[in-house]
């Protein structure tokens, strides 16, 4: 039986039935629960319904697959002209809220079908059709502005990595600037991405800048963005700047030490007061914007010359973190080169090549000033200059690593390759020893500091046989 809420919903809209029988393809209305207290015969045939009492009551989204009904009572809002797809028909819908007359509340919904035949309509269908592909083609480029790395990219498991993980994942939890220090390619782009990624920001935008490789004259217009006409051959239209499009989100500035001195005085006020003035606009933009900068250079020392504010680098150093150059972590040559071995893979469409324990052994003897992208460019090398190398051993290294080559390398004996699995295998039992020292042996903390979840952490303690009586 119907409550009285639909009692007086079902009176109310009860003159209208006669001009929904006949003006429309099918008729619904239902109550404050979203559920059927009336259903015309039209709607009935559509759905191939013989009894319209035997539906009377039930939630309608279990009569109609796929109904806004709901949405509509509980948000009180229209839905006007929506395309519902039911079985292999495009139907045109409106969706009305019904208020109660006394306390203005939504205590039902109606539902009319305007079109079932789309014939006419196919214009209008396909203009629909095409602005629904360019919605989703805008929401994936959006999308590709986010975070592309998580942590656990950041690859490596000793103690240096391991304390660098700890420092992200306390930066991620915080809204603070975040200064990442270390010099080129130890991966801070990927730091900033992970933090981002796991911050509440995650889902909003990652912009990142490298003021290094922006013109001087175009740093501000690229912070800032341009108002139209703002100067001869600027756009007749508004170009928003890198904190507009970062609102919301984390504006990463790489290489922030090699920034002019005027344009850290502007960065330092959008950064305090939290608002941007595009060039020639007298117009102030209010930005949400959390910062993340990196740099190669000594920063205390620049400030004791003068070449960097102060000011500005104690706004920026509130959560420093210094990234580890490869020299100083040679223990995670080996899981690095398993990971950067899949992902050339990966990408080039080749067979997985693997590594000889010989071949890292040789790695760590190289200084490597270019850090991960230098051992990356290595490994691209030596596979490029050695067609169809399943594994890497020290001959093939040579020549990337510019070394001369010995009588001993070509007699190399096979007995000297390693399985990759046994190599990533001992680089995984000595990430889980690091850690679980570093942790006390705690294991849920040790599990949070690698980057994997608690069970995957028992199993490969199991697994690999290693002692936790740390």
């Amino acid at each position: 039986m119907a409550s009285q809420s639909q009692g007086l919903t079902l009176e109310a809209i009860r003159p209208l039935f006669p001009l929904l029988e006949r003006n429309s393809a099918g008729a619904i209305l239902v109550d404050e629960s979203s559920r059927l207290i009336w259903i015309n015969a039209c709607y009935c045939r559509l759905l191939g319904i013989d009894d319209p009492a035997s539906v009377i009551g039930r939630p309608v989204g279990e009569v109609i697959p796929h109904t806004r009904m709901p949405e509509v009572v509980r948000s009180g809002q229209p839905i006007l002209l929506d395309i519902m797809e039911y079985q292999a028909r495009q139907l045109v819908v409106t969706r009305l809220p019904l208020h109660d007359p006394a306390s203005g509340r939504v205590n039902g919904a109606v539902a009319f079908i305007v079109f079932d035949d789309l014939g006419p309509l196919a214009p209008l269908i396909g203009k629909y059709r095409r602005l629904q592909h360019d919605l989703a083609v805008a929401r994936r480029a959006l999308a590709s502005r986010g975070s592309r790395y998580a942590l656990a990219d950041f690859v490596g498991a000793s103690p240096a990595v391991l304390e660098v993980k700890r420092r992200a994942r306390l930066a991620a939890a915080r809204a603070t600037p975040v200064l990442l220090l270390g010099e080129t390619g130890t991966g801070k782009e990927v730091l900033a991405q992970a933090i981002h990624g796991d911050s509440p920001r995650g889902a909003s935008p990652f912009v990142a800048v490298n003021v290094a490789a922006v013109p001087e004259n175009l740093l501000e217009a690229e912070f800032f963005g341009v108002a139209p006409g703002a100067y001869t051959g600027a756009d007749k239209r508004t170009r928003q700047g890198k904190f507009q499009l970062a609102d919301g989100g984390t504006l990463f500035l790489d290489e922030v030490g090699d920034m002019p001195l005027a344009l850290q005085a502007k960065l330092l006020r959008a950064l305090q007061e939290g608002e941007v003035e595009p060039l020639g606009s007298n117009e102030i933009k209010r930005i949400d914007v959390r910062v993340i900068a990196a740099t190669s250079r000594d920063l205390e020392a620049m400030v004791a010359e003068g070449s960097f504010r102060s000011d500005l680098y104690y706004r920026l150093n509130v959560l420093r973190i210094q990234v580890p150059p490869l020299r100083d972590r040679l223990a995670d040559l080996g899981i690095l080169c398993e990971t950067l071995l899949g992902r050339i893979a990966a990408e080039s469409g080749e067979p997985r090549a693997e590594i000889s324990a010989e071949a890292v052994a040789l790695l760590q003897r190289h200084d490597w000033p270019g850090n991960i992208r230098e051992l990356r460019n290595v490994l691209e090398q030596t596979l490029a200059l050695n067609e169809a190398c399943s594994v890497i051993d020290v001959p093939e290294l040579r020549a990337a690593l510019h070394l001369p080559t010995q009588a001993g390398d070509v007699a190399m004996p096979t007995a000297s390759v390693r399985p990759l699995a046994e190599i990533v295998a001992e680089a995984e039992r000595t990430a889980l020893t690091n850690a679980l020292a570093a942790c006390r042996g705690n294991k849920s903390r040790a599990a949070r500091l690698l980057g994997i979840p608690r069970s995957v952490l028992y199993d490969k303690l199991s697994r690999l046989s290693v002692k936790t009586d740390i």
